[in-house]
């Protein structure tokens, strides 16, 4: 959800397809990247370093990016500055099966409801059986090293 910070950005005018617009800079892989440096450098330095810990940066880094690939896969908007700053075009996945959502209290719509469901069709329902996945074979393998 941090990406969708510039959409504070129509507070203040700021023009959609502007580096600093709504799935702008914070939808690019360099704010990814970014975000993931940060968060894991915090991270190690509360965990005070460690085997392993390294990949925190990896996790943070994926985890942020997640967020424009997913609304590269929705239906409306103007599309994902990925690459910015290096490039200001706009990309979107050939495969959009998500609603897009409405901004602002237009999500508690109708319409908002309408989208929660696409979200959790195509979203929620894929990322909770890879976590069982996942769950179940880390808990097999454990049981196996006993």
């Amino acid at each position: 959800m941090l990406p969708d910070v510039d959409a504070v950005g129509f507070l203040f005018g700021v023009p959609y397809r502007s580096l600093l617009g709504h799935r702008g800079l914070t939808h690019s892989i360099a704010f990814a990247a970014l975000v993931g440096i940060v968060a894991g450098a915090f991270a190690l330095r509360k965990m005070r370093s460690g085997p392993g810990t390294r990949w925190l940066v990896v996790y943070f880094t994926l985890v942020t990016l997640s967020h424009p690939l997913l609304d590269m896969m929705t239906n409306g908007g103007l599309g994902v500055a990925l690459f910015t700053p290096f490039s200001p075009a706009r990309y979107f996945l050939p495969w959009r099966p998500i609603e897009v959502s409405p901004i602002g209290i237009a999500f508690f719509s109708e319409e908002g409801m309408r989208v929660l469901a696409s979200e959790i069709v195509w979203v929620w329902l894929p990322a909770l059986s890879l976590w069982a996945g996942v769950w179940a074979y880390r808990k097999a393998t454990r049981s196996q090293q006993r």
